[in-house]
């Protein structure tokens, strides 16, 4: 099976953008740029040239990190912009159709829309605890369906999808789809990255996301995982220059091994604040379910959401209700221990009113 196939027959012969020559030690007249730094400069590389189209030291790091090969992996800005470049890749507009699962991240849905691409969901029922069903999602599938998405743990849900049911999907439509695994909040769960399936299963894309589990959201850092022809195609959809010089170092500061260490004390800390939090919410009676989460925030059914979201909003302290099929939910981040602390001092004070 060659996956690049199901790609739109334009993007497969697309090259990618021949931008100015780099090299150290030279005199670059060939790419427009200023000859002088900024006095504002403040980094190791300077911030008058172009940045690297392409951040090599960057896509290695995260390489290893991410355990795939260099050439498997492209640094986006966020996982968004994979999800965005996937879309556009893969979906002819006004034929071809992506799969998901809802809930789950609106982005997919936002992406198809604007590519002009079908949207089919699969309702992840409540009586399940929001659990993916494979034969459902598969189901769901017919020969224009070029994309399916499986965000685990799934957002807003906090739920997982077993590794054997990816199996399944990865199978199932192994030389008709590319199956997108989403895995931003992996980190805050028991689960092994899917990256381990790229040499077996040449239909599946993996996205990861510096944004929650290092605390780099404001750097708009991410990778897409896949089969090295899908990644060179994608590369040459991706802008030129796409990540700028002070993200590309910040990020590179933040995979060094210190760092690296305070991320994952972090995300110890967030698990064992999710499970506080969790379990002291249970005494409150306006609160009737709590769902398990894997997730960085846990997703719960109370009575009068959008109220109680106004009176927490009011003691400046922000939640996020969706609406719609789940208009008797909110979604919690966890926070700090303080913060955390003060959430539950004003549902105190939302029980005694």
């Amino acid at each position: 099976m060659n996956v690049v196939k199901l790609a739109r027959p334009e993007i497969q012969k697309l090259q990618p953008y021949k931008a100015a020559v780099q090299l150290d030690d030279t005199v670059r007249l060939n790419a427009n740029e200023a000859p002088w730094s900024s006095s504002g400069d403040r980094f190791r590389r300077p911030l008058n040239r172009y940045p690297e189209i392409r951040p090599a030291r960057l896509q290695r790091e995260l390489a290893a990190r991410f355990g795939c090969d260099t050439d498997e992996l492209l640094v986006t800005r966020g996982s968004s912009e994979g999800i965005d470049l996937l879309i556009r890749a893969f979906c002819r507009a006004g034929i071809d159709n992506i799969v998901t699962a809802s809930p789950s991240f609106s982005m997919y849905p936002h992406y198809a829309e604007i590519q002009g691409a079908e949207i089919r969901d699969v309702a992840l029922p409540r009586e399940t605890g929001f659990r993916l069903d494979p034969g459902a999602l598969l189901d769901a599938c017919d020969e224009q369906t070029r994309v399916v998405f499986v965000c685990t743990p799934n957002n807003p849900t906090g739920t997982t999808v077993p590794r054997e049911q990816i199996v399944e999907i990865l199978e199932q439509r192994r030389d008709r789809s590319v199956i997108v695994v989403d895995e931003a909040y992996i980190e805050f769960s028991d689960a092994v990255s899917c990256t381990e399936l790229l040499d077996r299963h040449e239909n599946l894309v993996v996205l990861r996301t510096l944004s929650k589990a290092l605390a780099f959201a404001g750097a708009r850092c991410g990778a897409v995982m896949g089969n090295t022809a899908v990644i060179r195609m994608l590369n040459a959809i991706q802008a030129p220059y796409a990540l700028a010089t002070p993200v590309v170092e910040c990020v590179e500061n933040a995979l060094q091994a210190d760092q690296l260490k305070q991320a994952e004390d972090g995300v110890a800390l967030i698990v064992s604040e999710r499970d506080r939090v969790m379990n002291s919410l249970r005494k409150y009676g306006f609160i009737t379910r709590i769902w398990p989460s894997s997730a960085n925030f846990f997703l719960m059914q109370v009575e009068n959401a959008e109220t109680i979201v106004n009176a927490c909003a009011q003691q400046k302290i922000l939640l996020r209700f969706f609406g719609g099929s789940l208009s008797d939910c909110i979604r919690v981040s966890i926070g700090s221990p303080d913060e955390n602390t003060r959430l539950l001092q004003v549902f105190d004070t939302i029980e005694g009113s």
